[in-house]
């Protein structure tokens, strides 16, 4: 056998570390155990991964981390993929994980976890989309499972306060694999009957038990239902996929029931006070009122009276007209004026008549005396047109001694070889005109 070889605790860790580096790839699971992280500068996490017989390290890097769909904590069982490594500065062995899932419950929850994060963008868990509940419900219908007890303790809830509220039950399976199916029937059922709530309940139980309210499908029932859903599933700590799409989500069974049905005396307590705040309202109204139609009535008598007094000054003043009082007279004054009228034409007539005969005999006396002046320069006018005339008058010439031929058409002849030997002509002279014949034409 060979001599040990001595080395130092550096080359010990190194050789270690080589060959654990070869070993290959592996997948373990087990359970969380003193988790820590991440860590507040790295952002790097650190924790033991255990099962019934032993226990390791484990190293989850910042940027492994940051892609979980689930958060890491004690007690979680997962599914780790990764290798082993040896840090040089400790010597201690620890396995990287580059690969982490939930495993067992991890895996129902990150599956719940990954629905919920889809149906949260889709809106289904928007408060803005969330109907309201009605304060006094009067009819509530309730889906649950008809062979347990949770039936029994929502009617006694709903019987001790407020018996009023009138209850109709929807059977469904609220678990095993036909869960689903048979709530989302169930629901259909209540909202065919027009409830004010539908009550979705269940008494607690292991996530397993409850997987059923994590459903997709039942999700979207509840928020497709037409009704108001309000859920009590499980007790305090259990908060399902349903809760968070429902309309109302209430801690228990028990708690629902309270939720949608007020205690008796709280409703007639609030109806004893609205009872005395509407007839204060009402009296503080009839009051209003009554002042604004006693406002209203003086003005209106004001107004009225003012209207009257107007139309008095009227009719009294349409009464001392002389018309109303003697219909009569109006004609009588209008013959005395028409006679008084008459009287003066023929008084004025006689005068206008000899006023104006007057005024033409001074014109025509005037206009005798003006004619002479006015006349002279058109006699003198006269007279030169009238000497002109009488020098170009061709009776002078004729009278002198000339004589004018015409033919029978009487156009005046101007020369001789205008006639033929036989024509008849004219011959005007300076006194009278006499007809001749040719004889002869000398041109």
């Amino acid at each position: 056998m060979a001599e040990d070889v001595i080395l130092s605790v550096s080359d010990a860790v190194e050789l270690a570390k080589g060959q654990v580096s070869r070993w290959p790839s592996m997948t373990v699971v087990g359970e969380v155990s003193g988790f820590r992280g991440p860590n507040a500068r790295s952002g790097h996490c650190y924790f033991e991964v255990k099962d019934g017989g032993a226990s390791m390290s484990v190293i989850v890097w910042r940027g492994t981390h940051q892609k979980l769909s689930f958060e890491l904590r004690d007690g979680l069982e997962v599914q780790l993929t990764g290798k082993f490594d040896i840090y040089k500065g400790s010597g201690r062995m620890s396995f990287v994980a580059s690969r982490v899932e939930a495993s067992g419950e991890g895996l129902l929850r990150q599956r719940i976890a990954e629905l919920a994060r889809r149906l949260q963008v889709e809106g289904l868990m928007d408060d803005r989309r969330k109907r309201p509940i009605p304060a006094f419900c009067s009819r509530v219908c309730v889906v649950t499972s008809l062979s347990g007890s949770v039936i029994e303790d929502v009617k006694r809830t709903l019987a001790r306060r407020n018996p009023l509220v009138l209850i109709d039950v929807a059977g469904a399976s609220v678990q095993g694999q036909q869960a689903p199916a048979s709530i989302v029937r169930a629901l259909g059922v209540a909202a065919a009957s027009r409830p004010d709530a539908i009550l979705l309940v269940r008494g607690g139980g292991s996530l397993e038990d409850l997987m059923c309210f994590n459903d997709e499908q039942v999700a979207r029932a509840i928020a497709d239902c037409p009704v108001p859903v309000v859920t009590g599933i499980g007790h305090e700590p259990d908060v399902t996929i349903a809760d968070m799409v429902a309309d109302r989500r209430c801690s228990t069974p028990t708690a629902a029931a309270e939720s949608v049905a007020p205690a008796i005396d709280e409703v007639e307590r609030q109806m004893n006070q609205r009872h005395v705040r509407l007839g204060r309202s009402m009296a503080a109204l009839l009051e209003t009122r009554e002042a604004s139609v006693e406002s209203l009535a003086r003005l209106s008598a004001n107004a009225m009276g003012a209207r009257l007094s107007r139309l008095e000054v009227q009719v009294e003043g349409l009464g001392a007209r002389r018309c109303l009082q003697d219909p009569m007279a109006p004609l009588e004054a209008r013959a005395a004026d028409l006679a008084q009228t008459e009287e003066r034409l023929h008084d004025a007539i006689p005068r206008s008549l000899s006023r104006k005969a007057e005024e033409l005999s001074g014109q025509a006396s005037r206009l005798r005396g003006l004619a002479p002046r006015m006349l002279r320069p058109a006699e003198a006018e006269l007279g030169r047109l009238a000497g002109t005339l009488d020098a170009l008058s061709p009776l002078k010439v004729l009278s002198r001694g000339y004589a004018i031929a015409t033919d029978g058409a009487g156009h005046v002849i101007k020369e001789a070889s205008e006639l033929q030997p036989g024509q008849p002509v004219g011959v005007r002279l300076g006194s009278g005109s006499v007809t001749a014949q040719v004889l002869s034409v000398n041109p």
